[in-house]
């Protein structure tokens, strides 16, 4: 069944009847069915280009969107290594979705990262309660957004050319920096306010559910109060406020690794069913997954996922450690060292990814290209957004790490 079939969306919560998931593992699994709801017409949904308002609901009927945020609102309380592998999980069914989700769990995880013990309170009872999905007009390649002062208040303007989530979030992080200073300011607004105008221009090659269209920011006022991490309008800098951009490379890498796995599932099962022996090999193979060709092929593909998502839970569980301590324990040297290695894991999933999306083919053959199969939508997700930043530069960060020690400086893309 399709989730936009209004048959299907017309039952309401599938959930509603089902007990919770107790640990790690019923949760990969309540994952997994989302995937498999998702994967029914994610290619009939990508080419529709509508905005994901059932897709996001399944979400958070599911316990999804809640899985990071404190058992005492509702929320699963599990560690950023689970939050990873159910990303990728999702992925596999619907790589845009994936991305959404992902996002999300970086977003809801701000407040930690940056703000006073009070306002994360505050936030994670406000999104946790109400299964608040987060977006972010936090687009670093664009100018920041201005900030100016009135009174006890801050006043966002500006424009961002990617928002992802954009309409179909409830809560937009917004980032900018105070007028006259070079001072950044995080905050956490409501979506829905006549402030915040989306343009409903993402139709991109792929990832085309993901609302990653550009936003305006009109006079967005918020109380200093809500300053994310200010005490009396002063920022007390931590390590750990840099951990954001590790974090979200890492989401990156494993819905890349999802879509990978996607397109290797997908394309197995077409072989499996439909791929045809070639018959001028002087053997007279009868079957496809008799082929030498085939199953070195996907012998090989395989190998190289499984060696990805080694290495991605690996660097998984030591940046969850590291997110779920004491904020005050992180170093500069620990940071760096978990940096180099999700570089590593990026640069190598992107790689072999797109290797996968698209030796595929050769594995399945030429009535595998027909639009009615879909198998287009793997490299393309994978395709367009592994363009996020220059592959190039994780592959020197890991070199200089590897040559010389040196550790990458915080920025905005390390």
């Amino acid at each position: 069944m399709s989730i936009t079939d209004p048959v299907t969306t017309g039952l309401g919560n599938r959930w509603d009847d089902a007990p919770a998931p107790r640990d790690s593992e019923e949760w990969l699994d309540r994952a997994q069915e989302v995937a498999d709801i998702l994967a029914v017409d994610a290619v009939e949904r990508d080419r529709a280009n509508a905005t994901p308002h059932a897709e996001v609901q399944l979400l958070k009927d599911s316990g999804l969107v809640t899985l990071l945020g404190p058992r005492e609102h509702g929320g699963a309380g599990e560690s950023w290594e689970t939050a990873y592998k159910v990303i990728r999980t999702v992925a596999r069914g619907d790589g845009s979705i994936g991305q959404v989700l992902g996002y999300h769990y970086l977003w809801a995880w701000a407040a930690r990262l940056v703000a006073t013990e009070e306002q994360i309170a505050a936030v994670e009872e406000l999104y946790t309660a109400n299964a608040f999905v987060f977006g972010g007009a936090v687009n670093p390649r664009d100018s920041d957004l201005v900030i100016r002062e009135d009174g006890d208040e801050l006043v966002f303007s500006g424009r961002k050319s990617f928002s992802t989530g954009g309409r179909i979030s409830d809560l937009t992080v917004l980032e900018g920096v105070l007028e006259g200073t070079d001072t950044h300011i995080f905050a956490i607004v409501p979506t829905a306010q006549d402030g915040i105008v989306f343009a409903d221009d993402w139709d991109n090659l792929g990832q085309r559910l993901t609302e990653s269209g550009s936003v305006e920011i009109r006079d967005v006022r918020v109380p200093w109060a809500s300053a994310a991490g200010f005490v009396d309008k002063v920022f007390h800098p931590l390590t750990y406020n840099t951990l954001n951009v590790p974090t979200i490379q890492l989401v990156f890498a494993n819905f890349y690794l999802g879509i990978a796995q996607g397109a290797l599932e997908t394309a197995s099962a077409y072989t499996r069913t439909t791929t045809r022996a070639w018959p001028y090999g002087g053997d007279d193979k009868q079957r496809a997954t008799d082929e030498w060709y085939v199953l070195e092929g996907y012998g090989d593909l395989a190998s190289k996922l499984w060696a990805d998502e080694a290495l991605l839970d690996s660097v998984g569980a030591e940046i969850s450690d590291v997110l779920h301590a004491p904020r005050e324990e992180l170093t500069a040297r620990r940071r760096g060292e978990i940096a180099a290695r999700i570089a590593a894991g990026k640069l190598r999933i992107v790689d072999d990814g797109l290797e996968v999306a698209t030796r595929v083919y050769e594995l399945t053959g030429a009535r595998a290209t027909s639009n009615s199969v879909g198998l287009d939508i793997f490299w393309r997700n994978l395709r367009t957004h592994s363009l996020h930043d220059p592959i190039a530069y994780k592959k020197r960060e890991v070199g200089r790490f590897v040559l010389l020690g040196e550790v990458p400086e915080p920025t905005w893309y390390t």
